[in-house]
């Protein structure tokens, strides 16, 4: 077995340690200023990569984060795990709660975040393609990530901004959350779609069904699991921590055989775990203790390490691009809800809040940028996108939580 030297082992630690070290700091000091956390991170991230360290100290930043040639694909299996536990615990936060007395807000809600962005985003596509489009050269995988970018809301980020303010288990919150969850489930699908058109050359309809069947069928098993086992009153109270690894790095590998990319497999498996396992399992708490101490702040502070804001890089671009894909989530969602008996200003919240991209939208850049769908400015726009739209959210909510928290 090939292994490495001491002096790479070395450095490796060193590379992973200004990583944590970078995304801790700057994640504790955008949490003091009441803004996202994951915001910090990133910007951390940026700190020690191509934005700051590399101008600055350009052969310091190469012996450290290219020493070695094996270097970047060892960063890339923390980047990768970072991932998985991201969409695991976005997974295992997942509830869908509809009910006879919200279900016409929360199908207005969803066509105005979801449907309408995306129909309005369609005449864009070819005027950012040009700029945006990825080395893979797929105008339609292309397409398929650039509508996702209009309308996607993020669940993680949400619900800490939530958590933070007092607004957790609100009408609004419960709301929004519902909403965030479906919606996120049919863009996973067509990102899936779009990686399968990369990587076999043309749009596959019986792929899409699969995916789409497959999604449903999981969900309907895992509500199966937790009624029989609830009414069997069946507990898995032993091993749990090690037997949930085993069964999340099982259900990735056999997902991914059907087609569907890592990504979306970790979230179908944290919906499953959550589904089969003790309610308020402490150990699936554990397993998210676990990714969101190491590799996802690590994760987060690499997304950053690539962003180049300097080189390669059109600021008015991303105003433009920021401008279009806030204002398509906005005015779907204003323009529908305006016709329910909510206030003005939950409204206006809802559209605001809706836009926070924060985790998918940056899961949705690196995906797209690592498969060749998008060049490095569109993935700079977009994660640059989703630390606004998340920011603003969150001062917004602050701001309005005491009027609109029991109204939806």
């Amino acid at each position: 077995m090939v292994t490495l030297t001491t002096f790479e082992i070395s450095v490796m630690f060193l590379a992973l340690f200004l990583l944590l070290l970078s995304s801790f700091v700057f994640g504790k000091l955008f949490e003091y200023i009441k803004a996202p956390k994951v915001v910090g991170e990133i910007v951390g991230g940026m700190v020690v990569g191509g934005s700051v360290f590399a101008l600055l100290l350009p052969n310091l930043f190469s012996n450290i984060f290219y020493a070695f040639e094996e270097e970047g694909k060892i960063l890339n299996i923390f980047y990768q795990l970072g991932l998985v536990f991201l969409m695991f615990s976005s997974g295992v936060n997942t509830t869908i709660k509809v009910t006879k007395e919200n279900v016409k807000k929360y199908f207005l809600l969803f066509i105005g975040v979801t449907i309408i962005p995306i129909l309005l985003g369609i005449p864009f596509v070819k005027f950012f393609e040009n700029s945006f489009i990825g080395d893979a050269n797929s105008s339609s995988a292309f397409m398929i990530v650039f509508l996702i970018s209009t309308a996607i809301t993020s669940i993680p980020v949400i619900s800490k901004i939530f958590f933070d303010i007092g607004m957790m288990n609100t009408k609004f919150s419960n709301m929004v959350l519902t909403v965030s969850t479906i919606q996120d489930l049919c863009l996973w699908v067509m990102l899936n779609l779009s990686i399968n058109i990369v990587e076999t050359g043309k749009f596959n309809l019986v792929v899409l069904i699969e995916t789409v069947f497959i999604t449903i069928g999981l969900l309907v098993v895992a509500k199966i699991l937790e009624w029989y086992l609830t009414k069997k009153n069946i507990k898995i109270n032993k091993n749990i921590l090690s037997i949930s690894f085993i069964i999340l790095f099982l259900l990735i590998y056999l997902l991914t055989k059907l087609n569907i990319n890592i990504m979306y497999s970790a979230f179908i498996s944290g919906y499953i775990l959550k589904a089969i396992l003790p309610k308020n399992c402490k150990e699936i708490e554990e397993i998210k203790n676990i990714g969101f101490s190491l590799f996802v702040p690590i994760y987060f502070a690499l997304v950053g390490l690539q962003l180049d804001v300097i080189h390669n890089f059109s600021f008015s671009r991303f105003i433009l691009f920021f401008f279009i894909v806030f204002s398509l989530e906005f005015i779907g969602t204003v323009v529908l809800m305006w016709f329910t008996k909510l206030k003005r200003k939950t409204v206006m919240s809802l559209g605001i809040t809706m836009n926070a991209r924060g985790g998918p939208g940056i899961v949705l850049a690196t995906t797209a940028f690592s498969y060749n769908i998008i060049n490095i400015e569109f993935f700079t726009v977009l994660i640059l996108t989703t630390m606004l739209s998340s920011a603003i959210a969150g001062y917004w909510l602050r701001i309005v939580k005491e009027d609109i928290q029991d109204d939806a």
